[in-house]
């Protein structure tokens, strides 16, 4: 079979290959994936650089994310069955290819409504933004939420679902133009981080202290501005470090006002627990009925992947960046 192969990170093209490789077979709690089409996710980014916080080692085939149709079945299985239409959660990678072995409980069962391509767009960044909203943190009517990053791919489904739940949405970005999804999907406010200083900008808008509770994937100075905007007892959930690692005042931050500080990744949710079946319900459940919008901004042959990760590096992407793998399924 078909597979995009990582040799290395730190490389550019050279460390990325197409190469053929044995079609691999589904262990115990596995299914194996035709798989159809793959998103493309900043994680990627990072494992291409070497920089992902979770390691995996190299040589490996790229792809954290996948949708497809099962057609085999590991030891054990009984929640799905050959011909299920899946999207899927790849923790150990191995998406970028024509079959990928995944774990079953890792799959959700894509309605007929759900095409292969919005499967492959949605899953990642919506249940993170969804686990972050309702699952490691609470969300109700009137809350006031700041999202940094509003504009990428999961600060799009924090929008939409913030306003679902009835929260009031604000946001920055860092790059103009981005700011337009996020308005069209609800948010009450987008700062320019590059053109206003966010924090007054948000102070004026929303009242000091006003905020409830900050989604950031920003880290460094931009989470440590953020401080000064955030209630007392008001809850902070990190899922990322885009410009850097909070800074080492991290504690004397928390202290000062009583604040919860989350870090968050979506691998280490349970995926046996019921907020994780609910959390599939709804998110799938939305996109079926057109209340959540999938974003969808390129779709990539298989043989440019390299061309995909730069354009998501080009920090110019507002939604989602697929690779067509086999559009045809």
């Amino acid at each position: 079979m078909r597979a995009m192969l990582l040799q290395k990170p730190g490389g550019e093209g050279e460390a990325l290959s197409l190469v053929d490789i044995a079609r691999p077979e589904p262990g115990p709690g596995d299914v194996l994936v035709e798989v159809a089409y793959c998103g493309c996710n900043f994680a990627d980014t990072m494992m291409r650089k070497g920089t992902y916080p979770h390691p995996k080692g190299y040589p490996i085939v790229a792809g954290l994310e996948i949708a497809g149709r099962v057609v085999a079945l590991g030891p054990d299985v009984t929640t799905l069955a050959i011909g299920d239409r899946v999207a899927a959660f790849s923790e150990e990678a191995g998406g970028f290819a024509d079959f990928c072995t995944v774990p079953a409980e890792r799959c959700v069962v894509l309605p007929e409504a759900i095409g292969f391509d919005t499967g492959a767009a949605f899953l990642v960044q919506g249940l993170t933004a969804w686990h972050m909203l309702h699952t490691v943190s609470t969300t109700k009517p009137g809350d006031t939420l700041l999202v940094h990053a509003i504009g990428g791919g999961v600060g799009l489904y924090l929008t939409q679902l913030g306003v679902l739940a009835g929260a009031r949405v604000i946001g920055t970005i860092g790059t103009a133009g981005k700011e337009k999804r996020p308005l069209d999907y609800g948010a009450a406010l987008v700062v320019n981080r590059a053109e206003r200083d966010f924090v007054a900008a948000i102070e004026e808008f929303a009242g000091k202290d006003g905020i409830d509770k900050i989604v950031d994937s920003t880290g460094a100075t931009i989470l440590d501005q953020s401080f000064a905007l955030i209630r007392k007892l008001g809850h902070i959930v990190s899922y990322g470090e885009a410009e850097g690692k909070p800074f080492p005042n991290l504690w004397e931050r928390l202290v000062r006002k009583s604040l919860t500080f989350t870090r968050f990744h979506l691998g280490h949710s349970n995926f046996q627990s019921p907020e994780w079946r609910a959390g599939a319900a709804f998110v799938t459940g939305a996109i079926a009925d057109g209340s959540l919008a999938v974003p969808i901004e390129a779709v990539f042959p298989f043989a440019e992947v390299g061309a995909m990760y730069d354009r998501l590096e080009s920090r110019t992407v507002s939604g989602k960046l697929l690779l067509a793998v086999q559009p045809g399924l």
